[in-house]
């Protein structure tokens, strides 16, 4: 696994809530990365399979909405998905203006496989954040994506 350099001493820490939840972002996707490198499939990549496999099949508008996704990016990552015969996209028999994705077999077999890869990711994330703190943090970034909170969010900027 790549070691990863921290901050540069010339990088300022920024106040902004945003910019700080970025970078943190990229840096724990890094991390991820490079333990599911041996998968040959990048985090986004796996945690669109996942929930696909939570989900069972579902269209690309539940599916973006679900990741907290645009759907136009969410379309551009499964196109690699879809090549690799890791998901099939089917016209949806109920509005055939929308399209269906659901993992195939391969794409199945494929996301088990990972599933050890991302197990030991979570206890490297755990065991150097702490048990306690990463539970912490996992709840306060699921209030960050609610509907509650982008609700409150844009009440208090609409004042």
């Amino acid at each position: 696994m790549a070691k990863l350099t921290g901050q540069s001493h010339i990088a300022a820490r920024s106040n902004c809530n945003c910019t700080a939840l970025r970078k943190a972002t990229r840096r724990i996707s890094q991390l991820y990365d490079a333990a599911l490198a041996p998968s040959g499939l990048k985090t986004t990549q796996r945690a669109i399979l996942a929930q696909i496999r939570r989900a069972g099949p579902t269209t690309v508008g539940q599916l973006a909405s679900a990741l907290v996704m645009d759907s136009g990016a969410l379309a551009h990552t499964l196109k690699p998905l879809e090549r690799d015969r890791l998901i099939a996209v089917t016209t949806d028999p109920e509005d055939r203006r929308s399209r269906r994705i659901q993992l195939t077999r391969q794409g199945q077999v494929r996301l088990a496989e990972t599933d050890v890869l991302w197990a030991k990711a979570q206890k490297c994330f755990e065991t150097a954040f702490g048990r306690v703190e990463s539970d912490s943090l996992r709840e306060a970034l699921h209030l960050l994506v609610s509907d509650h909170f982008s609700s409150a969010f844009e009440k208090t900027l609409s004042a």
